[in-house]
């Protein structure tokens, strides 16, 4: 005996016979979508939302890639062992080849980040900031100095509207004039100048600069660890000596003299600096205090400078 198929009440399922399935009447035709005077108007909102999405798409993307080549462009530097001279070759080569790459992807959505669009897609360029701090991280390690807002706003704008490849020349980074190295001829100048480009914003260069603390505390870090010394070179207008411990200081002073920000993120990374400029100058005090007394190749202890400290 088959089985009898039921419904989800229990029920047995009746099945009705041939002949009446063949004569069931066909479904109803759609009723035909009713325009009116608003149709068009939402359907422009509609073109605008998937273009927006779009958008907002492709530069999440081109953002995660200039952050990765801007995070292997700081690894690269983190070999550096010398302040104020010039970089190693193989560095130089290799960071000039990822800015190349970083040129490529930030000229292709330079056109989409003009007037409001700048400051609309802002969160999704988060990588304006860490591209800041390569930068200014590069040019610390050339100068000893941190790069000015204008300086670090042209580079961006050369970057963002240089068209990339192999057969070109290389990107150009600025010296302590602020000039270019490779500066182009008048014509190639006016066309750089009709091309779009990405401006820099003050919280782009800011974010750049506090990140740019945690790049000059590794380095000290590390050097001070192969060398015994803290890095830096020559004198400052006072007469004392230049290190980067000194640089750290004035950082951080400069940052606690600006008006304020009430943020979680700015408030996250104000903390970050002060314990980085911290850490530097416990690392200094061991050296120059305590180093001393202790044989050759000494390295102070993080836990035993907090208990110095605490005394």
């Amino acid at each position: 005996m088959s089985g009898q198929k039921r419904d989800y009440r229990g029920h047995a399922r009746h099945h009705e016979p041939r002949d009446r399935q063949q004569h069931r009447e066909p479904p109803k035709p759609r009723q035909p979508t009713v325009r009116n005077a608003y149709t068009p108007m939402f359907e422009r909102f509609r073109d605008e939302l998937d273009e927006h999405h779009d958008r907002r798409e492709r530069l999440a993307k081109a953002s995660r890639d200039v952050t990765g080549l801007s995070k292997k462009i700081i690894f690269s530097l983190q070999r550096v062992r010398e302040i104020q001279s010039d970089l190693p070759d193989d560095i130089s080569n290799e960071m000039q080849s990822r800015l190349a790459e970083a040129a490529t992807l930030l000229s292709s959505v330079a056109g989409e980040l003009q007037g409001i669009n700048r400051w609309r897609y802002m969160r999704q360029m988060s990588c304006i900031e860490e591209l800041m701090e390569a930068l200014t991280f590069a040019h610390y390690l050339r100068t000893q100095s941190l790069m000015s807002f204008d300086n670090a706003a042209q580079t961006l704008r050369d970057l963002s509207t240089r068209s990339a490849g192999p057969d070109k020349e290389d990107v150009a980074m600025q010296d302590d004039a602020g000039a270019l190295s490779n500066a182009p001829s008048p014509a190639e100048q006016g066309e750089k100048e009709a091309k779009p480009f990405i401006s820099l914003a003050e919280d782009d260069y800011l974010g750049g600069v506090f990140d740019l603390s945690g790049e000059m505390m590794r380095f000290a870090t590390t050097t001070a660890a192969l060398k015994g010394r803290m890095a830096g070179s020559g004198t400052d207008g006072s007469g004392r000596d230049r290190t980067i411990v000194v640089d750290m200081q004035d950082l951080g002073s400069f940052f606690e003299m600006l008006p304020q920000q009430h943020t979680k993120s700015y408030q996250i990374k104000m903390s970050t600096l002060r314990a980085s400029v911290l850490k530097v100058e416990k690392l200094g005090y061991g050296l120059t205090v305590r180093g001393s007394e202790r044989p050759k190749g000494w390295m102070p202890d993080t836990d035993e400078q907090e208990q110095v400290l605490e005394d």
